[in-house]
């Protein structure tokens, strides 16, 4: 039975996925192949995963726009931002802006755990010598942590960003939880276009040339021809951080 056909009180547990995942998935994708992200993400929010499904935000470069979107379906939606305790500080001033102007009423923190934290990167400079442990300690850990609650999460991923995600599907399974992406085939002209139609306020640092915005020692501006997540962990074979395998 397709995923859109079970409802939440007869679908198995998340840590039954096996049941669930898979050729369901498959089923999502063909459902919903060119329906415009809204209509993927109230879908998403009020009949596939009701109540037990979060918004992943980097509060990036392109963050305003799903949760514009999200703000119209539905408010009470959770938000989860990672807060690695390495961003930028215009990062969080418009966390914090995008978070009065929607309303949102559950928005969630996610931290890094303290003592894993003075442990392995007392200093504070673990991002230079072992960024991938970095990444595990300050963002994969965490966001483990906090979508123990839900069984889907949406991000903000498109194929557009990068070579490694020029195939990202729509839905797809990972750890016994569904990844909803509804931006997927959203290029960079629709989403430019998409915040001058609702008046959307940009990240301060796209105007200064970063056009993928991560944790502030890890990310450089991006020149022009350049994908746009070419300025994450520029110089090294690291593209993800590991909460997304691309």
């Amino acid at each position: 039975m397709p995923l859109d056909q079970i409802s939440s009180a007869s679908r198995p547990n998340v840590f039954d996925a096996s049941t669930v995942l898979g050729a369901e998935v498959a089923a999502l994708n063909a459902r919903f192949a060119g329906a415009h992200p809204i209509e993927i993400l109230r879908a998403a929010v009020t009949e596939l995963f009701p109540g037990r499904i979060a918004l992943v935000s980097s509060f990036g470069a392109e963050s305003a726009l799903l949760l514009h979107f999200i703000a119209e379906i539905d408010r009470h939606t959770p938000i989860l931002f990672l807060d690695t305790g390495k961003h930028f500080i215009e990062t969080l001033m418009y966390r914090d802006i995008l978070g009065g102007r929607f309303d949102f009423t559950d928005m969630r923190t996610l931290e890094p755990d303290v003592a894993a934290i003075a442990q392995a990167d007392p200093d504070g400079t673990l991002w230079s010598t072992n960024p991938d442990l970095c990444c595990q300690l300050r963002k994969v850990d965490p966001l483990v942590r906090g979508l123990e609650p839900f069984e889907a999460w949406i991000t903000g991923r498109k194929r557009y960003q990068s070579k490694t995600r020029a195939a990202l599907p729509i839905f797809e399974s990972l750890d016994g939880r569904i990844k909803v992406n509804p931006l997927a085939a959203w290029g960079a002209e629709e989403i430019e276009a998409a915040f001058k139609q609702f008046k959307l306020p940009q990240h301060p640092l796209v105007y200064d040339g970063f056009k993928s915005i991560g944790c502030q020692p890890c990310t450089i501006r991006v020149a022009d021809g350049e994908d746009a997540r070419a300025g994450r962990w520029a110089g090294l074979e690291k593209t993800e951080c590991g909460i997304h395998r691309n």
